[in-house]
């Protein structure tokens, strides 16, 4: 069996290794001519614990990487899936683009199965139209398939193996066809149902997961104006057998939970009101954090903003996708002098993305009185005796309480 993977991103590529380790002859496709010129050369391009293990015995199998679409019977698409800032809805260009290049080259009665996320309704609204102005019959000339992803970065080879799948078809003979090849890798359940229900269930996982950080969050600022410990609020509480609350954090990133639910509210505006504002809570934390860090400076009397550092930019502890990342929300929020003399520092970002970005930790630091953490990497855990003499808003909740340290 081959199949053409597309998209070589954070989703695509992992996906495509898997496939190839388990037998499946894969070729990987991007537009992206640096990144296939990377692949080529035999090296990843974003890091990811195992997964430079897996694409050293995929180059071993059958695995290719090319600008160039292919004609095949499978097709795996994993592009991204933006949404529209103003009306929240999705942005299908990606994969419209995709599935049209796909149709420009696919065998007779092709399968394309879409990995992407996207909203309800989003393959009957975009892609059929499509493959029907195209001149294609769909259930003969080609089949469709959603089969989302749903994967973490930080454990993204572990959980390819042994989350389980959804698979949306609009024939159960093509939807047990795909399912088959996912179990070439795949340990976890694979339940087969139909096209819209797949879409459905994508998105309100990462929903469900958003409305319950919005819980967290919302109570950090309610402890913060009553002077409470919301950590020790929220400890006791749990310790209810049917309570289980979240840790409250500096906002919401990645591509998935702070994407996902905005296509609900795009899409249902009369509808959604609880998911809409668990989104505006999320996205409303980077600003509670400046204003935070603001109140903490102001009590200190220190006034040389050239010594107040923000350590972390990557949206999630320990890998180095920057990808809607709350320190990138909270940078956007600066004013013309913070914006000018606050440091940044991250240990995964090792390219200057941001001004007064060091890519040394103890130069970093050695030029600050304060520190904002807004990610616990572990460099920062093995290290945190470095920082203990300065002054220290603790968005994460490492660190004990103490002279100094302050938290959301």
């Amino acid at each position: 069996m081959k199949i053409n993977v597309i998209g070589l991103g954070y989703i695509g590529l992992p996906t495509a290794l898997m496939f190839a380790t388990h037998g499946v002859e894969v070729v990987g496709t991007d537009y992206n001519k640096e990144l296939v010129h990377t692949l080529n050369e035999g090296k990843t391009t974003f890091e990811e614990k195992g997964l430079d293990n897996l694409f050293k015995n995929a180059l071993k199998s059958n695995i290719k990487f090319t600008t160039e679409y292919q004609k095949e019977d499978i097709y795996i698409v994993s592009v991204p899936t933006p949404y529209e800032k103003e009306d929240k809805k999705i942005d299908p260009k990606y994969v419209v683009s995709a599935v049209e290049s796909v149709l420009d080259v696919c065998n007779e009665g092709a399968i394309i199965v879409i990995e992407s996320t996207i909203s309800p309704g989003t393959i009957d609204k975009f892609v059929r139209p499509l493959i029907k102005e195209k001149g294609f019959e769909i259930g003969k000339d080609v089949h469709l398939v959603h089969a989302p992803e749903r994967i973490i970065p930080g454990n993204m080879i572990y959980e390819l193996e042994n989350n389980s799948r959804t698979i949306g078809a609009d024939e159960r003979e093509i939807g047990e066809k795909i399912k088959k090849l996912y179990s070439s890798f795949c340990k976890g359940d694979i339940v087969v149902t139909d096209i819209k229900t797949a879409e459905m269930t994508k998105v309100i996982e990462n929903t469900f997961r958003d409305m319950n950080i919005a819980f967290a969050n919302e109570l950090s600022r309610i402890c913060r104006k009553e002077n409470m410990d919301v950590y020790e609020v929220i400890r006791i509480a749990n310790k209810h057998p049917r309570v289980n609350i979240l840790q409250p954090g500096p906002g919401v990133g990645g591509h998935c939970i702070s994407v996902d639910p905005w296509f609900l509210v795009g899409d249902y505006p009369d509808i959604v009101n609880v998911i809409k504002a668990a989104r505006e809570v999320n996205d409303g934390q980077p600003q509670f954090v400046l204003e935070r860090l603001r109140t903490i400076l102001k009590e200190n009397n220190i006034t040389d903003l050239s010594k107040v550092g923000i350590y972390g930019l990557t949206y999630k502890d320990n890998v180095d996708d920057i990808r809607e990342s709350p320190t990138l929300q909270l940078l956007e929020k600066l004013n013309k002098e913070e914006k000018e003399k606050f440091k940044i520092f991250d240990p995964y970002v090792t390219k200057k993305i941001v001004e007064n970005q060091y890519l040394n930790f103890n130069e970093f630091i050695s030029k600050l009185d304060v520190i904002v953490i807004m990610n616990a990497h572990n460099q920062l855990k093995e290290n945190v005796n470095e920082i203990k003499d300065k002054i220290i808003l603790d968005t994460k909740n490492i660190i004990e309480n103490g002279e100094g340290i302050y938290k959301l």
